[in-house]
């Protein structure tokens, strides 16, 4: 009998458990934050722009977010569908920041640029973890989507040219094109690093080098020359060159993820047992390309430091030499940003740690010409400068006239400087 009571009494606890599961369970249901679509949409927008669209999976987005896989499949049916809506998302941040652009088109028209690049500045610090993903990794939208982008990145230019166009009336559109670009990189740029400091430095070094940029004059057009010829590394060089050459217009091209060590191994002519030799993975062919690219940068410094003493004409060496380099071998510099993220974590420190060395020595040499700037703000100005060079690279499809690589040179002295480098033993 006591028996049959002990058992009935915990019958009667399990039910009653069970019961306040069930509802500490529908409470947390009833508690599911009314924010989460926010939270999710901010997690997926951090995850693509820190680790790459294909290394992304639906269980990272989860976890950053705090749910389950089918609770996330729930708002969204695809990685895709969330990566749609986080890059479109950012690019309508920069359509929405400018807006007020179209309703004060009498107003003073230098005061309404100033307001535009303030703005832009604001949104570019305020998204910096997942900005850089519409500009490195819009690439993988499709079709409709990749027009979209296109569309708002287009409106944001305009916008910015509009109010440049009553300011300088004599500028042709495709130099008012080339000035809103040079300025929207160094804005964005602030996404392609994590170097510290204040926000209220930040936005008043960036806004100053944006409004630099708007001001500058660019250099007189040419008689049209035919482009430089780019190198091109063929067999005759060695196996091991013509892997790296070849690997990275692959990678370039169709993006690591889409490239296979037999793609590489098809490029080169040879079966893919023997490209194993001498790479154990595309990994090691990715680092040993930025582990390269990464010394030449380097090593530029040191002969450039060692041969010219004024600060000046030491940094306008290096931005000479880091443009012909980006428009001789455009693909490098382009891989550098887009696909870093796939090294092994060890060389993506080591690389980190031999391009922070190169930024310092650039910025130095910056707070050596420009007396009144901290070492942070040189940095971010050094940071701007790669950007821009990237940037107008790709603006011009990388074509390596001397007209676009004396364009690059002179923005780019003017992001750093403030103004064009004096010739060597002038005024």
């Amino acid at each position: 009998m006591e028996e049959s009571c002990e058992c009935a009494a915990r019958a009667v606890e399990v039910i009653q458990n069970s019961m306040t599961n069930g509802n500490e369970s529908a409470a947390a249901v009833r508690r599911r934050p009314k924010d989460r679509k926010a939270q999710i949409a901010r997690a997926s927008a951090d995850a693509f722009s820190a680790q790459g669209y294909h290394a992304v999976s639906m269980e990272d987005i989860a976890a950053r977010v705090g749910i389950s896989p089918a609770a996330l499949y729930r708002h969204s049916p695809s990685k895709y569908d969330l990566f749609r809506d986080a890059v479109l998302a950012l690019g309508q941040k920069l359509v929405d920041a400018t807006a007020f652009a179209d309703d004060a088109m009498d107003s003073d028209p230098s005061e309404l640029l100033k307001a535009l690049v303030a703005a832009l500045v604001d949104t570019a610090i305020a998204n910096r973890t997942a900005g850089g993903l519409y500009r490195w990794e819009g690439r993988y939208l499709e079709g409709a989507d990749r027009a979209a982008l296109k569309d708002q990145l287009k409106l944001t230019n305009k916008r910015l040219q509009r109010p440049l166009a009553v300011l300088r009336p004599k500028l042709q559109p495709s130099q008012l094109s080339t000035l809103s670009a040079a300025a929207l990189s160094v804005i964005g740029s602030i996404t392609d690093h994590s170097a510290a400091l204040a926000v209220g430095e930040i936005r008043s070094s960036v806004s100053e080098m944006a409004g630099d940029l708007l001001a500058a004059d660019l250099p007189a057009s040419r008689d049209r020359v035919p482009a430089a010829a780019r190198p091109v590394v063929t067999a005759s060089a060695g196996t091991y060159e013509f892997v790296l050459y070849e690997s990275m217009h692959l990678f370039y091209q169709r993006g690591f993820r889409d490239t296979s060590m037999d793609d590489i191994a098809a490029a080169v002519g040879m079966q893919p047992s023997g490209l194993y030799r001498y790479f154990p993975g595309k990994a090691d062919i990715l680092a040993a390309t930025y582990r390269r690219a990464a010394d030449r940068l380097s090593g530029d410094v040191a002969k450039i430091v060692a041969r010219t003493a004024e600060p000046e004409q030491a940094l306008a060496a290096l931005i000479e030499a880091y443009v012909a380099r980006s428009f001789a071998r455009p693909e490098v510099a382009y891989v550098y940003y887009t696909e870093r993220h796939n090294l092994p974590a060890e060389e993506l420190l080591m690389l980190d740690t031999i391009q922070q060395s190169s930024v310092d020595a650039w910025a130095r040499l910056a707070t050596a010409a420009r007396p009144g700037w901290s070492i942070g703000r040189a940095r971010y100005a050094v940071h701007a400068v790669y950007a821009v060079i990237v940037d107008l690279g790709r603006l011009v499809r990388h074509d390596n006239t001397a007209q676009a690589r004396s364009t690059a040179r002179r923005l780019t002295e003017i992001t750093l400087l403030g103004q064009p480098a004096r010739e060597e033993g002038g005024d």
